[in-house]
């Protein structure tokens, strides 16, 4: 049974914002002026499962995606879009490339920058440290906050829903 007031079995793909959504909100710099973001290794499990699982995810970040591409890349995550000031005209893109419908997709956002993208969609959500402004447009507010378990929480929800949560034996490897 999920937390989630809507029928997660119309899911078929999901985007995610970084900062504050896969790392922390606080993100360190490193000597050279360059943001070092943690990701949460679970979190990152789950994405591998979902995306096995045939759930299309996508990364939109204002960000610089380089590094972002190297961390999930390796997980079957091909869709990461980095320094993108305006992120719906991306979101719209990619769900027209997809063949995906608005009820078909969630966004998990945290910010101001996330708010359009976050309505364009039918399961818009947020983690729990999210903004005021993010936490009003959203859905489902996961329990966990931005980096420390969000985004296993609303894929193991949505896979869990389909009956994919663990049921195969290969969900237990890399």
């Amino acid at each position: 049974m999920s937390g989630i007031a809507y029928d997660l079995k119309k899911i078929k793909g999901i985007v995610f914002d970084v900062d504050g959504v896969l790392s922390p909100s606080v993100v360190p710099i490193d000597e050279n002026g360059k943001p070092v973001r943690m990701m949460n290794v679970k979190d990152g499990y789950a994405m591998l499962i979902a995306v096995k699982k045939g759930l299309k995810i996508a990364i939109i970040t204002g960000g610089s995606a380089e590094r972002i591409k190297k961390r999930f890349e390796p997980l079957g995550i091909k869709d990461v879009y980095g320094d993108i000031a305006n992120k719906l005209p991306v979101l719209k893109e990619w769900m027209e490339r997809e063949a995906l419908t608005r009820e078909e997709v969630s966004y998990m956002g945290d910010d101001i920058p996330d708010l359009q993208c976050m309505r364009a969609v039918g399961l818009p959500s947020a983690p729990h440290d999210a903004s005021i402004e993010a936490l009003a447009t959203a859905s489902y507010i996961s329990p966990f906050n931005g980096g420390y378990g969000c985004v296993r929480d609303i894929l193991h929800q949505i896979l869990r829903s389909k009956g994919e949560w663990m049921a195969s034996d290969k969900d237990f490897i890399w």
